[in-house]
């Protein structure tokens, strides 16, 4: 039944809004670089933090690794809490060469379960991130779960409100095909459909979804 719903709930988000070309960005690094600053913000002030990077000839793991703390975080300071969001990209970088000399390339031949467990090592690394990271920077099957996507399944009763993360994933993963782009446009369609019309306060009128069963008993973060 999860299946055909969530069959259902993707058709009707395609149909409407089309694909949504994610992610943005024209190398690993800047796609992981992307998910790490991304937290707490929106995507334009992500992409301001981004473009100092590159004019700064700063965006790759080695540039970052021998920045300075301090210089990374005024650098990204668009991106929001730049203090703290430095320290986490710097904690990554760091992994990335204390494990693996620096080198992406090191982590493709790398299990995706076990590439997963490393990653929520990293300090400032949490199940969004890294499945942000696995999906979007190195294609593996992994669906990305966040606030819109729980938003959606609560209110259409695909799983119950006191659902964890790894629930929430085990859903998705258990009744959709392992397709990476599968994963990739859903994800960005729950969070267009989230943005526009399921927020903390629904707003039904004219969504996608609206003639499917749903339920507006609690209002969801």
């Amino acid at each position: 039944m999860s299946s055909e719903v969530l069959t259902e709930i993707y058709r009707l988000l395609y149909d409407e809004f089309g694909p949504q070309q994610w992610w943005p960005g024209q190398t690993e690094f800047e796609i992981i670089t992307g998910a790490i600053l991304t937290q707490n913000t929106n995507w334009a002030n992500v992409e301001k933090a981004i473009n100092n990077l590159k004019s700064a000839d700063c965006l790759t793991p080695e540039k970052i690794h021998h920045l300075d703390t301090t210089q990374l975080a005024e650098l990204i300071r668009p991106a929001g809490y730049f203090n703290v969001k430095a320290k986490r990209l710097k904690n990554f970088v760091t992994w990335l060469f204390d494990n693996y000399d620096g080198k992406l390339t090191d982590l493709e031949s790398i299990d995706t379960g076990r590439l997963r467990e490393e990653l929520l090592t990293i300090k400032g690394v949490g199940r969004e991130t890294a499945d942000s990271i696995l999906l979007y920077a190195f294609d593996r099957p992994i669906f990305v779960v966040d606030a819109y996507t729980a938003r959606i399944v609560f209110r259409h009763e695909l799983i119950g409100p006191d659902a964890d993360y790894e629930q929430l994933k085990e859903l998705f993963e258990s009744s959709l095909p392992a397709d990476t782009q599968l994963f990739n446009e859903y994800h960005a369609l729950l969070v267009r459909v989230g943005k526009e019309f399921c927020r903390p306060k629904a707003r039904c009128p004219g969504c996608p979804l609206e003639k499917l069963p749903h339920t507006l008993d609690f209002e969801y973060f």
